[in-house]
């Protein structure tokens, strides 16, 4: 008989916390013009593939030459498909991008090591350590990739023209569509959900972190 896996105790804090403060990040990533949190967040709006339901995904991103580099830990990303385009909000203009699902330990790593340095705050929340020879520990790496973990590559299409920007989109707090997606003993739909099993008073620390970087004008917010 199999025993259902919970969720340790530090992520659920953490997909508390990111629910509560995904709705004010929506709504400063949703602005028609750059702010500071847009230089390192961006907004995915997606349809639900069992609801049919909008919906927008506060996510971070890094540019790597032509691609953004995004950390696919919650199940918002079951609801892309390869190739198809999907709307953004990059820097307060509505784009077209064609997402690329990858799920190769040995591509995620290299593209990991490109993420953490570009944006340093990947680095806390992707929570792996790394080994003597300064290499992510394999085995922790292949545990969230075994429950979900994926890097997802944005192709940018230079031709696509999304619908008006001030067009009314119908919005699901997230946490919502998880209808939408199977269970992820790293959370739903926080988009940080790599490392498994932090001490709670780790993902206490780091939730009070967030909300004082996302008051700070630098614009840090979680991956």
């Amino acid at each position: 008989m199999t025993t259902p896996t919970r969720r340790p105790l530090s992520r659920r804090i953490q997909q508390r916390v990111f629910k509560v403060l995904n709705v004010p990040i929506r709504a400063v990533l949703g602005l028609p013009f750059a702010t500071p949190l847009s230089g390192r967040l961006m907004l995915v709006f997606l349809t639900g593939r069992k609801t049919g339901k909008s919906y927008r995904q506060p996510v971070s991103y890094v540019r790597d030459g032509t691609v953004l580099l995004t950390p696919g830990g919650g199940n918002w990303k079951l609801n892309l498909a390869d190739g198809r385009p999907e709307r953004i909000r990059l820097r307060g203009t509505d784009v077209l991008a064609r997402p690329e699902t990858v799920s190769d330990t040995d591509q995620i790593e290299r593209l990991l090591a490109v993420m953490t340095p570009a944006n340093p705050m990947a680095g806390r929340f992707v929570a792996i350590p790394k080994g003597p020879d300064g290499r992510l520990d394999r085995t922790r790496l292949d545990t969230a990739i075994r429950y979900g973990f994926r890097i997802i590559r944005w192709h940018l299409d230079p031709t696509g023209t999304p619908p008006r920007a001030d067009q009314p989109t119908a919005t699901t707090i997230t946490g919502y569509p998880g209808r939408d997606a199977q269970h992820n003993p790293f959370g739903r739909d926080s988009n940080c959900h790599v490392g498994h099993g932090l001490p709670p008073r780790t993902a206490a620390r780091r939730a009070l972190f967030t909300v004082f970087a996302l008051r700070s004008a630098g614009g840090r917010a979680p991956p």
